[in-house]
């Protein structure tokens, strides 16, 4: 049974091993490919740095346990300690991050709206600022998420009453068309004019929106709202796999304790029959 242990973390190590391969493989991938875009550029350097990382964590575990190297286990082990802290903290910054925020529903639409002052302070400082807002503009004109096709409209002429009836993203909601406030009437999906009156309301967004397919409401705050709202749905599901990762590495640490406790037996053994 004592081996039972370092056994079980060599092989959970060998596992986090090839997935650091295959995370630094993609990033050389995307460095060597020249027709990557800069959304995937982006990717490059956190899969650089967490392959890195987990290469060289799943190396001092492996040889720790497998060779019964005690100081290497011990070095290893010191690192999972840190990963669970880490794991403890980002999940509860996350839940507290994302704890407001909610689309308002808008009379007889398919869809809601959304107000970046209804989300924390911290995302609208740090997430969606004036430094980072340019490189997510950019991957959202990329993907073409406004696109006839990406808004699922097959005919260029499509009634406004089937248009508000569909089911936009928040980002589409945000992004994509001016707030239903501005009271802008609708030609087309991809198509909205300006009333003789003007805009209903005197909004920055409002004054913000183009039909130029590449500006349209990007730089509106409904835009950076809908970015914001995808997020926090995202990091509300990140914080449930953080909380399994979080329980199958305090389960990986518990038993990479033993596999030590092992090593240290082992040791102590040989050393002892030294001097018989």
């Amino acid at each position: 049974m004592p081996r039972v242990s370092n056994g079980f973390v060599g092989f959970i190590n060998i596992l986090t091993l090839l997935l650091s391969l295959a995370a630094l493989g993609s990033a050389f991938f995307l460095y060597l490919n020249h027709a990557s875009t800069a959304c995937q550029k982006s990717l490059q350097e956190p899969l650089l740095i967490v392959g890195a990382a987990l290469f060289v964590v799943s190396l001092l575990g492996l040889f720790g346990s497998c060779c019964r190297v005690t100081s290497l286990l011990y070095v290893y082990l010191f690192f999972m300690f840190l990963l669970i802290l880490g794991l403890i903290c980002s999940t509860v910054f996350t839940i507290l991050v994302t704890n407001k925020g909610v689309g308002k529903a808008v009379s007889d639409r398919g869809f809601k709206e959304y107000r970046l002052g209804d989300y924390s302070n911290w995302l609208q400082t740090y997430a969606v600022n004036d430094q980072n807002w340019p490189s997510i503009k950019s991957c959202l004109v990329e993907t073409k998420m406004c696109s006839s096709e990406s808004l699922g409209v097959t005919n260029s002429q499509e009634a406004e009453a089937d248009f508000y009836k569909r089911s936009l993203s928040p980002t589409q909601s945000g992004c994509c068309k001016p707030p239903t406030y501005c009271g802008f009437d609708y030609k087309n999906a991809t198509l909205w004019t300006v009333p003789k009156t003007g805009p209903a309301v005197p909004d920055t967004d409002c004054k913000t929106w183009s039909n130029n397919q590449e500006a349209l409401c990007y730089d509106c705050k409904s835009c950076k709202a809908g970015i914001l709202a995808n997020l926090k749905k995202e990091w509300r599901l990140l914080a449930v796999i953080n909380t399994c990762i979080l329980v199958f590495v305090i389960l990986v640490y518990s038993v990479g304790c033993c596999a030590l406790r092992n090593n240290t037996s082992s040791n102590y053994s040989r050393y002892k029959g030294g001097y018989a």
